[in-house]
């Protein structure tokens, strides 16, 4: 793990067991991981610049690599269980193929902040919790609860059984995000960068709906939609 909002949230939160942590040098921006860490009993070691950068190269570190366990994922069960026991409406997401770790850890931080239960990917063609989808969250992955599922599209059944609206989003749908009412328990489904949902996925969903655009440009990246579309649903909640 490396960067300092990543390190410092996940200190912070006391999701991860940390081995140790690396430091390029004692500077103010690090007081917070000094403090965490030492209340924790996590051994600080101070190291050039040129050898953060040869424990991950080419990463933007920030001047501080940590050795941690790996960020463990929930089960659709737990995700489930959870969200029962905040005794709120259910508030589901599902990504189907994202594979850029930029998008999927501003996807992650938009979660955190709207509320989102949990999150669904699939075990297979998708970006993981790696140390640079935990970077590009500022430190929200330490935050949301994350599961890996074998076939979304059951994943999409299982939900419907239980209740909740599938939403997904496709941009030939005639129907925009802003009329769906979106105060019941609802799994909203994005699909990946490039070829977005797979037919079979959106064929399984109850609604289809898009984003209108304007411009020259007629897509936005998974995580602006994400985002456009979970704000809606606690604009409606509120």
């Amino acid at each position: 793990m490396f960067g300092v909002q990543a390190v410092t949230e996940a200190l912070r939160s006391g999701s991860r067991t940390f081995i140790k942590i690396f430091l390029s040098h004692r500077q103010r921006q690090f007081s917070q991981i000094i403090r965490f860490a030492k209340v924790q009993g996590v051994p600080l070691q101070v190291q050039p610049r040129e050898r953060l950068d040869r424990l991950v190269p080419a990463a933007n570190h920030q001047g501080v690599v940590a050795l941690v366990a790996a960020k463990a994922y929930a089960s659709e069960d737990e995700i489930l269980e959870y969200a029962a026991q905040q005794k709120e409406t259910g508030f589901f997401l599902a990504l189907d193929g994202v594979e850029d770790p930029q998008n999927f850890g501003a996807v992650l931080r938009t979660a955190v902040t709207a509320g989102i239960h949990g999150v669904f990917i699939p075990d297979r063609r998708s970006v993981g919790l790696t140390a640079s989808v935990a970077k590009a969250s500022a430190g929200a992955v330490e935050h949301v609860r994350v599961a890996r599922c074998a076939n979304i599209a059951k994943l999409i059944d299982r939900l419907q059984g239980r209740g909740v609206t599938t939403v997904a989003l496709e941009p030939r749908s005639p129907r925009l995000y802003t009329e769906l009412n979106f105060t019941g328990p609802v799994l909203l489904v994005f699909g990946g960068e490039g070829r977005g949902l797979r037919s079979r996925i959106v064929e399984r969903c109850h609604v289809h709906a898009r984003i209108p655009m304007r411009g020259e440009v007629n897509s936005l990246n998974v995580s602006a939609s994400v985002a456009v579309v979970a704000y809606e649903v606690v604009r409606q909640r509120m």
